[in-house]
């Protein structure tokens, strides 16, 4: 969930590498430059959690994983992916997976290309417990990742990849995740460029076979400067929208719009503010849409599957900057 100042919630510490410890109740936040943090970081996001990572990972970049290991854990991993397709796998440049199920707790870091996994590698002594709390840096290199966990050098891992294909960064398993944020280690490089260029809006993203159950869209933007909304419209053949999803800034809703115009707001914190990335999430369902918004999940709304199937475009309006529409 991204937060309006500065990218961070009251309570939450940006870390350094070498020193990260966490903060005490009422301790005040060091101001950090706007140019240290790369894109706003994500709050209690839902597992399994996908998203972009915004200009890609180069060397100097940071990724920050906080959370808390549950007491019945098997596995977790960290996969730092090169795209976000389901089918086929994408490869994934740098794969970190703890294994807390065996007598002897480890982590093995691999990479799959083509579809295959290459050779992995195995380190004992796992630093992470059942039930604790952890804070793990990724640091990217021109050769190698960095992992520390809770303050220590923990591994290294040198790229079978390059590093400039992985755009994308999956978390699935046993874990759950307090923070993720997007740092970088050498904020103030000359003519650094760490977002892609967007789209303007209107636009529109044909669904040729309609929407079918398992069935998901993605929509990655930035709000502009002085917003008044965004409006995300699913519509058939004959341009009737079923189903509209809207954010209003004026009043800061967030709603469901049917058919005849009628709102229905979702009861949620409204989670976008100017000059910052959000990311929608629509699943498909039997008779109906569930939502998430930056990796929480606000609901669903019911259609009518009928109505679903015979929808042919995404029209996407109002005070943002289109970066990826997928389906």
């Amino acid at each position: 969930v991204s937060q309006p100042s500065g990218g961070r919630a009251p309570g939450t510490r940006i870390y350094s590498w070498s020193c990260p410890t966490l903060m005490s109740p009422g301790e005040k936040l060091d101001p950090i430059p706007d140019s240290f943090i790369l894109q706003p970081p994500v709050f209690h996001p839902v597992v399994p959690y996908v998203t972009t990572i915004f200009g890609g990972l180069h060397a100097g970049k940071m990724v920050m994983l906080q959370g808390v290991v549950p007491l019945d854990a098997h596995r977790f991993q960290v996969d730092f992916q090169c795209g976000c397709s389901l089918c086929p796998r994408p490869d994934i440049a740098f794969h970190f997976n703890p294994r807390f199920h065996t007598t002897k707790p480890h982590v093995i870091c691999n990479t799959l290309h083509g579809g295959r996994w290459q050779r992995e590698a195995r380190w004992p002594h796992l630093a992470l417990q059942k039930g604790s709390s952890f804070l793990i840096l990724f640091l990217f290199g021109n050769e190698e990742v960095k992992v520390s966990v809770n303050g220590q050098h923990f591994l290294h891992f040198r790229y079978q990849l390059p590093l400039s294909h992985v755009d994308t960064l999956g978390i699935f398993g046993d874990i759950l995740v307090e923070a993720v944020g997007f740092l970088n280690i050498n904020p103030f490089v000359e003519g650094s460029r760490e977002y892609p260029a967007g789209h303007e809006v209107p636009c529109s993203h044909a669904l040729p076979q309609g929407l079918w159950p398992g069935q998901v869209i993605i929509v990655r933007a930035l709000v502009l400067q002085e917003p008044k909304h965004f409006t995300l419209s699913l519509r058939d053949q004959a341009s009737r929208a079923p189903v509209s999803l809207r954010a209003s800034f004026t009043d800061r809703t967030l709603a469901w719009i049917s058919p005849w115009g009628q709102k229905k707001l979702i009861s949620a914190p409204f989670l976008f503010y100017p000059q910052r990335f959000f990311e929608v999430l629509l699943l498909c369902q039997e008779g109906g849409l569930k939502l998430a918004l930056n990796g929480q999940g606000l609901g669903a709304t019911s259609v009518n599957q009928q109505a679903l199937e015979q929808l042919r475009e995404l029209r996407i309006s109002g005070s943002v900057q289109l970066y990826c529409v997928h389906s």
